[in-house]
């Protein structure tokens, strides 16, 4: 994929969130049953980092949960940062450190901050579909296979919204911004995003999303080094809106 591609597909999503983090954020306060069944399987103790933490809505429920160590979100969008660091202020845990920063996972150097097996645990909810390109798909799982300790977790998820025929009703052609299929990747999709309060007249917002296949995830999971435990759809009235792995870093340290 060409760069000035890339920077499209990236400025259609920093518009979003720059028009509609507030309003997004409202839609994104709740944990998903994907997530919940995650938070209910796996030890939280230790360090984490939460890649595109959003809101905080994650950060709420470890803080919550009276785990000890310390999470580390991480978005690039300032309204939904704001927002979280709000909302998490409010709870004390003594065990926990709960701090937010802004990183885009599409600078090359995002993970440079952090030194060799720096985490106990990387998880990464409903951002990866958002990075364009396979080759950025790949830099980002070696960077975070470097920062994860030998035998830690890395646990993602990504939308599956070809099972949502409400969702596919969204599907734009991509003429719709001024580009053109062939210019793109496999799975590479423009979708609608829509946003009412009561009273007010409903908003309207481009989004770009990557349909990632399990057998895509698999292939970049293995290549940074991960071994897949478990695989899983959740989410939305019928329980499969998002694909969801869990994976554990086999590299050993030289």
């Amino acid at each position: 994929m060409k760069q000035v591609i890339v920077d499209q597909l990236l400025a259609i999503n920093h518009k979003f969130y720059h028009d509609f983090g507030d309003a997004f954020a409202a839609t994104r306060r709740r944990i998903q049953p994907g997530i919940r069944r995650i938070l209910s399987e796996i030890p939280r103790d230790g360090d984490w980092l939460d890649l595109g933490c959003g809101s905080g809505a994650l950060g709420v429920e470890w803080a919550m949960s009276g785990m000890s160590g310390s999470y580390l979100g991480l978005d690039f969008s300032e309204p939904l940062l704001k927002e979280a660091r709000s909302i998490t202020e409010k709870i004390s845990n003594e065990k926990l450190s709960i701090r937010y920063g802004m990183a885009d996972l599409m600078d090359p150097g995002w993970d440079q901050p952090f030194s060799d097996h720096s985490f106990d645990g990387v998880c990464a909810f409903a951002s990866i579909h958002h990075i364009p390109g396979a080759i950025h798909h790949q830099r980002i799982m070696r960077a975070i296979s470097r920062i994860i300790k030998p035998g830690g977790l890395f646990i993602f998820s990504v939308w599956q919204f070809q099972n949502s025929p409400k969702l596919m009703n969204r599907v734009l052609p991509w003429e719709t911004v001024g580009m053109e299929l062939s210019e793109l990747e496999p799975g590479d999709t423009l979708l609608d995003w829509r946003y009412s309060l009561p009273g007010q007249t409903e908003q309207t917002g481009l989004r770009y999303v990557h349909l990632f296949s399990s057998a895509e995830l698999h292939r970049l999971a293995e290549e940074a080094d991960f071994r897949i435990e478990d695989e899983f759809l959740s989410d939305g009235a019928e329980g499969n809106l998002a694909l969801y792995l869990i994976c554990r870093s086999i590299k050993k340290v030289s």
